[in-house]
C-alpha cells in the first residue's frame, strides 16, 4: 500500500482546466473543464484512447504547459499564475518526468545522463552531483552501468538511466508518459514494478498516462479521460493490499 498523505491537503488540486488550441482556422478542445485532486503518495494512472486529453492533462500537471483557463495548484501554489522560468523552476524541483522514448544523450555515459538535472539547476558541485547520481543509478538497479553509453544497454537499462535522472532531485512527483511503450512487456513490467516499489517505499507520488490497462492496473486509482474530459476515477487499491 502507499504511504498514507502526511496531511489533509490534496497535494494537486485541479478546478475546471480547459486546454483550447487554435490550429489556423481549427479549434481544439483538448481539455474541456476537467477538476481532480490528488493526494501526496497516490499512484494514479490516466488512461483513455488517443485524442482522450490525457497527454495534455499530464503536461499540465507537469508544468509543461499552462491551460487556457482554470486552477492548477501544486502544494497549495497557483502554477497558472507563474511565468515560464517560474514553471521551470518548478520542474526541476519537484517534479521528475518519464518519458516514452528515454530521452537520453547519446553521447554520454548512464551516471552523466543523471548528472544532467543537476547542471540545469546549478550550485550542486561536482562531487556532489557524482555521489546523488550514483546513488540513484544503484536505486533503480544499474551501479554496475555508471560508465555505459545508452547504446550500450537494453530498452528497459535506458529506461532505468531515465527513471534515476528523473530522481535526481529528489521530486516529490514522478510523471510517466507511456513509460512501457518502447518495450517488451516482460521489461515493461519490470518497470512498472519499479515504478511501484518507489511509491511504496519512498512516498513518492507517481502520475502515469498509458493506452496499457494493464499497464494501469498497478496503480492505485485509475483516472479515464474521454473527450477531454473526466468520465470515471475508480479506486484500486485493494488489488495491493
Amino acid at each position: 500500500m502507499p504511504v498514507p498523505p502526511t496531511n489533509d491537503r490534496p497535494l494537486i488540486v485541479v478546478t475546471d482546466v480547459a486546454k483550447v488550441y487554435e490550429l489556423g482556422s481549427v479549434r481544439v478542445e483538448a481539455l474541456r473543464g476537467v477538476s481532480l485532486s490528488i493526494r501526496r503518495g497516490e499512484y494514479v494512472a490516466l488512461v483513455g484512447p488517443s485524442g482522450s486529453g490525457k497527454s495534455t492533462l499530464m503536461n499540465t500537471l507537469g508544468c509543461l504547459d499552462r491551460p487556457t483557463s482554470g486552477s492548477y495548484l501544486l502544494e497549495g501554489r497557483e502554477v497558472t499564475a507563474l511565468s515560464k522560468d517560474e514553471r521551470a523552476t518548478v520542474r526541476n524541483r519537484h517534479l521528475g518526468f518519464v518519458f516514452q522514448n528515454f530521452n537520453l544523450l547519446a553521447r554520454t555515459t548512464a551516471l552523466e545522463n543523471v548528472e544532467l538535472p543537476m547542471i540545469y539547476a546549478r550550485g550542486v558541485p561536482a562531487r556532489e552531483r557524482r555521489r546523488r547520481a550514483v546513488a540513484a543509478l544503484e536505486s533503480v538497479g544499474l551501479g554496475d552501468r555508471l560508465d555505459h553509453h545508452p547504446s550500450q544497454l537494453s530498452g528497459g537499462q535506458q529506461q532505468r538511466v531515465a527513471i534515476a535522472r528523473a530522481l535526481v532531485n529528489g521530486p516529490s512527483i514522478l510523471m510517466g508518459d507511456e513509460p512501457t511503450g518502447n518495450l517488451d512487456s516482460r521489461t515493461g513490467q519490470d518497470v512498472i514494478d519499479l515504478f511501484r516499489r518507489l511509491n511504496r517505499d519512498q512516498g513518492l507520488t507517481v502520475i502515469i498516462v498509458t493506452h496499457d490497462r494493464g499497464v494501469a492496473a498497478a496503480a492505485d486509482r485509475v483516472v479515464t479521460l474521454r473527450d477531454g474530459l473526466v468520465v470515471s476515477d475508480e479506486m484500486v487499491a485493494a488489488a495491493h493490499s
